[in-house]
């Protein structure tokens, strides 16, 4: 995350783009492991761990167990939401493309604001 913000303060957008990006997988698959803890899902489903394998952020949601919590944080706070909707798109293509200095700054607002951010709602779950 810290590497994504330098990249955006030096006007590498599109750099910064894809490694932010990257910031929210890397958070969700380690509530991956924290579901596998607490709930033992490994042992219980056989293709569980190849479904692992996936940068997709909506599919990791799901292996981590959160759509229902985040279902629940979202009716209750809209700004979080919309940055879900703005983060939800990425994956790893991202590095094929350009991206434009708004695109960026939206992306890595919408991951790392404080309040309402998609990184902070993932690291009180991991």
């Amino acid at each position: 995350m810290l590497e994504a913000q330098a990249l955006l303060n030096a006007g590498y957008w599109s750099g910064a783009y894809y490694l932010i990006g990257y910031a929210v997988e890397c958070g969700l698959k380690a509530c991956v492991l924290a579901h596998v803890e607490k709930t033992g899902v490994i042992f219980q489903e056989r293709k569980f761990s190849d479904r692992c394998w996936t940068h997709d952020l909506e599919e990791l949601v799901k292996l981590a167990g959160l759509e229902r919590d985040r279902g629940v944080d979202i009716s209750k706070n809209s700004a979080l939401g919309v940055n879900w909707l703005v983060v939800k798109d990425w994956n790893e293509h991202a590095r094929y493309l350009n991206w434009t200095e708004p695109q960026a700054r939206e992306l890595c607002e919408a991951i790392t604001k404080t309040t309402d951010g998609v990184l902070p709602w993932i690291r009180a779950r991991w």
